[in-house]
Formats: structure tokens, C-alpha cells, sequence
């Protein structure tokens, strides 16, 4: 049975009372600085105001002002990229600091998805939690003496507090927002509401705030992680209304996707406002970060190929915003190429903490770019590996499936895409050819056998399973494209 919302409030007062004990009214340490982590759902790299500045677009729909904002006083990340091209192994390479071999979350849920008629090959099984033996940036943080708190979608089992969160709020195994979709009565872990009129980002917001106040005097890591902007597609219905009798763009039209983003943005603005309002932001590092690209349902990612689902750049590249001041320039941009698994060696390397003993991390510390956007990592080449099957377009040559089973690196400029049931590859110089619609693979013979050896090298170093065996099922004049799309 469920608690009613008092008790829920009562219950998480508490929980923050507990975690509370033992502060002293002065503040933590300056080598400890607290961390936020907006990590969004679904947010497409060019749905955010800043974007439309980078993509030189006169005419402007979605409306993130708080989001822009930050993005003016901290760091912009151009050449972002999520670890996978859905949520839960996107989210399972964030919290190990691994590429998606080690830990075996490759999809979400079924790794058959679509009609098993169109699959030439027998798929990797998939995992749909992260086991406990990973040790996550929330368990390294909680041993150099951080509170942490998980509020929102936790995707990687069924409770964050046995992954090194102290405190959970809302999050639970499903992707997507649970019973009604975003509009009250919510009915999550720790997040209880039963009356009409509560929209559920707002909710987690004031649980964020909440969380902020009473734990001030301590280093903290908030990893607000929104369910929005995951289908369903639900806005306020004032916001919505807002946007319907906004002009629309060519690429940007749908008014409660745009109401939603504005929520998020109005989460964003609230949260920093608490941090200014305690005098906490200049010892804060902020990061605003999505775990895949937009729905194509809901959005466009043009200029960009692809949608989520995709290892096309619609697919992966992502918003990335870094704010930490003293250490991030305001207004800067980085075109240095990154990825989600850098982010737990970054904040390791922002509190002064060693990273686990004995234990594997694929990412760097992104520091010397924070530090200065023109830095070199030092890194050969980002990866992905998708060894698993999603209904839709993938390799345009491959049939009717949204992503059949793949892998990508990308190296300086080059990106190389293989399609694992042909064998097919593509070569796109993403400096020239940012929508990926000139595959050079032909013209730079040298350069596609280069990043082939490259990424077969790097297969074989994370034991990453290629899929082989044919699909007895298959026939290869089935017609249709499966079943309907499992959340997520």
C-alpha cells in the first residue's frame, strides 16, 4: 500500500533529517564542490533556445530562457555524445563510467523488437539491470562523503538506493512516466500525489529544491534526471496553448513537446535560483546533459540524420552544457568530442576523489576543457555498439528496422557506421558533411580501412559480441514493420 502524500512528505523530511545529522553551520569544504546533473529524456540536440544561435535559425519556437542562460555563464559542448542511442544503456554507461560491453545493457528490454521475420540475425541477449558488482559514480561520490539523491527516472533496476543514492525519489525499472503520464495523480517511490493540478516535473522540482535547502551545508550530488521529454508527449495546458498560437518553424512545431521543454527549462531556473539564493553556485559544479536524441514522434534533429534509435548523429549527439565557476570560462564553446561515460571521471576529478581501486573506467576526465575549451583530451576515438535490434529505418541498405544490430567510432572528424547483418559500412567527415548525406567510404578507402581496424581493435579489448547466428525465422520477403515500439 502505498503512503498517502503527508506521510511521503513526512517520510522524505526524515530521510533529509537523517542525512542532515552531524552538519556543522559552517560550509563544506571548496575541494568538495556540490554537484547538479540535469539529465533529460528524449532532448533533441537542437531543441534548446542557445542552439538556434549555433545553428544561425532566425526564427525560434521552443523557449528554454533559464537553460540559455546557463549555457551563457558556463560552457557549451558542440560535439556531445550519448553512450547508446535509447535510454537504459545510455543510462547504465553513465552511472558504471563503461562502454555498454562491459555491462551488457545494450537496448531496452527485448532485444527481438519488431517482427522476428525481418531479423537476419539471432540478437545479444540483453541485461535490464545494472548489476550491483559496478560500481557507480553515486557509490564513489557517497565514499568521499557526498549525500546523493536520485529524483526521477532511474531506468537500471528497481531502486537507486542500492546503487550508492542515499535518497530516491520517483524512480523505479520503467522508462517512462508511470499510470496517467505527467499530469497528477502521480503514484511513484517517495513521490506520492493524489489530488489534481500537479504536473510531474514540477513535482520533482520542488523535491530538488527541497533536497537542496536541507542539505546546504554538506557537499551533495543531485542527479535530477527528468522523465520528460519521453513520450507521452503532455504539456501543461496553458504552455500548450501558448505554443499553438506561436508561428511554427520548418523543423520545430509541436506545441506540447515545446510546452514540456519549457517545464524543464522552468526546473532549471528554479533549482539554480535556489543554488543563488543560498549562495551556493560558486561552489557548484552544474552539468545539463540528455541521454539520447530527440523523438522523431515529437521533434526534429535537423540538421542532424537520424532520430532517437539511431547511431546517426541524430541519434547520439546531444545538448551539454558544464557550468563551474573558477573553472569554466562564461560563453565558451568546446568542439572537443565527448561522451556520457567522461562524466563520472569528471566529477571524481572535481572532488579530489581517486576512482575506485581495481575498478575499470572507459572515460576521461573532462577537466583540461573545462578548464580551457581548446584542450586536447588526448582521447583516439569515442564508440558505440548496438548489438541488438529496434523497429523502424536503420541501415538503408538492411531492411525495415529502426537500428539493426551496429556499431560506430568516431575519430577527429571521421565516423564510421557497420551494419552487422551486411557487413555494410558508411565514412562521414562530420565537419563537412554534419547530416551524414555523403558516405566517403568509396573515395577514402584508406581512412575507412583505418577506422574498421580501429573499432574491431576496440571490440575485441571490451569483448564486445558481434551477432552471427542467422535467425532461422527469417524471411526475406516478409513485408510490414513489426510490432508497435516498446516504451522506453
Amino acid at each position: 500500500m502505498k503512503p498517502s502524500p503527508l506521510v511521503a512528505t513526512l517520510l522524505f523530511a526524515a530521510t533529509l533529517l537523517i542525512l542532515t545529522v552531524g552538519q556543522t553551520p559552517s560550509a563544506h569544504a571548496a575541494d568538495k564542490p556540490n554537484i547538479v546533473f540535469f539529465f533529460i529524456d528524449d532532448m533533441g540536440w537542437t531543441d534548446l533556445g542557445y542552439m538556434y544561435d549555433h545553428l544561425d535559425r532566425k526564427t525560434r519556437f521552443y523557449e528554454s530562457p533559464n537553460i540559455d542562460a546557463l549555457a551563457r555563464s558556463g560552457m557549451v559542448f558542440l560535439d556531445a555524445y550519448a553512450n547508446a542511442p535509447n535510454c537504459a544503456p545510455s543510462r547504465a554507461c553513465l552511472m558504471s563510467g563503461q562502454y555498454s560491453p562491459r555491462h551488457g545493457v545494450y537496448t531496452v528490454g527485448d532485444p527481438r523488437r519488431g517482427n522476428h521475420a525481418h531479423r537476419k540475425l539471432e540478437p545479444t541477449e540483453n541485461k535490464t539491470v545494472l548489476a550491483d558488482r559496478f560500481i557507480t559514480m553515486a557509490e564513489s561520490l557517497k565514499a568521499n562523503g557526498y549525500v546523493t539523491v536520485s529524483m526521477g527516472k532511474w531506468h537500471l533496476g528497481s531502486d537507486p538506493t542500492t546503487q550508492g543514492f542515499d535518497v530516491n525519489i520517483a524512480g523505479k525499472t520503467w522508462g517512462s512516466p508511470s499510470g496517467g503520464g505527467y499530469h497528477s495523480p502521480l503514484n511513484y517511490p517517495n513521490l506520492v500525489v493524489k489530488e489534481k493540478g500537479v504536473y510531474l516535473t514540477d513535482a520533482l522540482t520542488d523535491k530538488a529544491v527541497q533536497f537542496i535547502e536541507e542539505n546546504q551545508k554538506r557537499p551533495f550530488f543531485l542527479y535530477l534526471t527528468h522523465y520528460a521529454v519521453h513520450t507521452p508527449i503532455q504539456g501543461k495546458a496553458d504552455l500548450t496553448a501558448k505554443y499553438k498560437n506561436k508561428k511554427s518553424t520548418p523543423h520545430h512545431k509541436n506545441a506540447a513537446y515545446a510546452a514540456m521543454i519549457e517545464s524543464v527549462d522552468d526546473s532549471v531556473g528554479a533549482v539554480l535560483a535556489k543554488l543563488d539564493e543560498l549562495k551556493l553556485t560558486d561552489n557548484t559544479l552544474v552539468v545539463f546533459f540528455s541521454d539520447n536524441g530527440g523523438h522523431g514522434g515529437a521533434t526534429s534533429n535537423h540538421p542532424l540524420r537520424g532520430t532517437k534509435g539511431m547511431l546517426y548523429e541524430g541519434g547520439i549527439r546531444e545538448p551539454m552544457i558544464v557550468r563551474w565557476p573558477g573553472v569554466t570560462k562564461a560563453g565558451s564553446v568546446c568542439r572537443e568530442p565527448v561522451i556520457g561515460i567522461d562524466l563520472y571521471p569528471t566529477f571524481l576529478a572535481a572532488a579530489n576523489a581517486d576512482k575506485p581501486k581495481g575498478y575499470t573506467l572507459d572515460g576521461v576526465s573532462l577537466l583540461p576543457v573545462l578548464k580551457d575549451a581548446s584542450a586536447n583530451l588526448g582521447r583516439d576515438a569515442i564508440y558505440w555498439h548496438f548489438p541488438c535490434y529496434l523497429q523502424g529505418s536503420g541501415d538503408p541498405h538492411g531492411g525495415p528496422f529502426r537500428t539493426t544490430p551496429a556499431g560506430a567510432i568516431r575519430k577527429g572528424d571521421w565516423k564510421l557506421i557497420e551494419w552487422f547483418e551486411t557487413g555494410r559500412t558508411e565514412l562521414y567527415n562530420l565537419r563537412d558533411d554534419l547530416g551524414e548525406q555523403n558516405d566517403l567510404s568509396k573515395k577514402h578507402p584508406d581512412k575507412l580501412a583505418e577506422l574498421h581496424a580501429d573499432v574491431r581493435a576496440w571490440r575485441k579489448q571490451v569483448n564486445a559480441p558481434v551477432p552471427k547466428t542467422p535467425n532461422p525465422k527469417y524471411d526475406p520477403n516478409a513485408k510490414g514493420k513489426g510490432k508497435k515500439r516498446k516504451k522506453g
